[in-house]
């Protein structure tokens, strides 16, 4: 199975979080991923930043942040150039998915775990 290196915008140490889960369903599935939240931390062997670090080879970006927190990241998407950007329940935003569409990054309505378990990840 082909690996695609996702980043995750809105990761949690807080096992409660759908973000935790999808980091950890992630690298279960063999991803690698790149964490970066509101506080820095660690998930298992995977640590969570706060910084907008320049990374190549970005497949996916994966939102855990509302709309309102997705603005100072419109920029930082921008330049990890994904193939796509998904958009977990209650991160949906038509501003962000018309700016992905205008730089041909896909934006796609979903749930990270979903596409996991059903193998459509």
């Amino acid at each position: 199975m082909e690996q695609k290196k996702t980043v995750i915008l809105g990761a949690s140490e807080n096992p409660s979080r759908y973000s935790y889960l999808a980091l950890n369903r992630l690298k279960a599935h063999n991803h690698p991923v790149v964490a970066i939240g509101k506080r820095a931390g660690q998930v298992g062997d995977t640590p969570i930043t706060t910084e907008h670090a320049p990374i190549e080879g970005v497949d996916t970006v994966t939102l855990y942040l509302n709309p309102t927190n997705q603005k100072p990241y419109y920029d930082y998407i921008l330049s990890l150039k994904p193939k796509r950007v998904i958009f977990n329940p209650g991160t949906e935003n038509m501003e962000l998915e018309r700016l992905l569409d205008s730089h041909d990054i896909e934006p796609v309505e979903a749930c990270t775990l979903v596409l996991l378990s059903t193998g459509q990840y």
